[in-house]
């Protein structure tokens, strides 16, 4: 992370979330998006992205990394038995087809170049197996060569990329169903989380599993008395007489006694009030609020720029 907010080997980075997950056998993993401030252009894409295997006379030390940690399989008609074919077919869709040149794709990814070996692409030993640019995993040089070790990039450009944006990333660990029979021959299902060995270790030690920069404060967004209440049979009617306030809430009668707060909008004022016990407090050191649109001066607090991009 260091290297990819202080170095911006891919620019200035906007904004970035990234979570830590385990694998079974315990291996440890992170998925990471960047947003960047200034967008990276199709014809762009090459300069960050590769996903031919470089030439080993040029540069034989990157072409021994990608050629084991970037290469996908071999399955699909070179390995039928790989764990990774589905009815016949493998579930990573490789091998990909060549590309003379990169195309951004329909489906939110790149279909980026992928030379056949008539047009200059690599071909390579592995397993026995001749395996060219269709079976190669997307990386970025600078990345592959600093850490030699398996990472894939990917260039999202279209909204349908968003389910592996919210759900994907923050899917959590893996997850196992199983039954239990009791005495009474009874199955009942439960449903449990695998936690690893060096998982346990991780959490143990307070290791950081995910980070979203900037912060998200979630506002509600509700009808008069038509906000969310959560009771249980003991609190139900206090709750009812009582309901405690929303964001919202507090954000009106706020209004009613700070004349501050009534030149700000609505999604504003995180970025100059905190949020404690069911009230809007006034920040005595200001931090900023990635909904706060960019380059605006407000009273005491000078001019700031923010992210204004809805991805974040």
């Amino acid at each position: 992370m260091r290297l990819l907010k202080k170095g911006c080997i891919f620019g200035n980075e906007r904004c970035h979330m990234y979570t830590v997950e385990w694998q079974k056998r315990g291996l440890p993993h992170v998925h990471i998006i960047l947003w960047l401030k200034d967008k990276i252009r199709p014809e762009s894409i090459d300069k960050v992205i590769c996903a031919e295997l470089p030439d080993s006379k040029l540069d034989p030390s990157l072409y021994e990394i990608i050629r084991t940690t970037m290469i996908h399989g071999p399955c699909g008609h070179i390995n039928k038995n790989s764990p990774r074919m589905l009815n016949g077919n493998c579930t990573k869709k490789y091998p990909r087809c060549f590309q003379k040149e990169t195309q951004t794709g329909e489906d939110g990814y790149s279909q980026y170049r992928r030379r056949s070996p008539d047009d200059g692409g690599i071909v390579t030993q592995i397993k026995g197996n001749n395996v060219d640019n269709r079976w190669v995993v997307p990386y970025n040089p600078v990345l592959s060569r600093t850490f030699n070790a398996h990472i894939n990039v990917e260039f999202c450009n279209s909204v349908k990329s968003v389910k592996y944006t919210c759900k994907y990333v923050n899917k959590g660990t893996d997850q196992a169903t199983f039954g239990v029979k009791d005495q009474d021959e009874v199955t009942r299902y439960e449903s449990g989380r695998y936690i690893s060995s060096s998982e346990a270790v991780w959490r143990i030690l307070y290791f950081p599993i995910n980070e979203r920069f900037p912060p998200v404060m979630h506002l509600s967004v509700h009808l008069e008395n038509g906000q969310r209440v959560y009771f249980t049979e003991d609190n139900v009617i206090h709750k009812i007489i009582n309901p405690q306030k929303t964001t919202l809430m507090a954000f009106f009668e706020l209004c009613q006694v700070d004349n501050f707060v009534k030149t700000l909008l609505y999604c504003e004022v995180p970025a100059y009030y905190i949020w404690k016990n069911s009230k809007f407090y006034r920040r005595k050191k200001r931090k900023g609020c990635f909904w706060l649109s960019g380059n605006q001066e407000r009273p005491g607090f000078g001019k700031s720029i923010y992210c204004t991009s809805w991805q974040c």
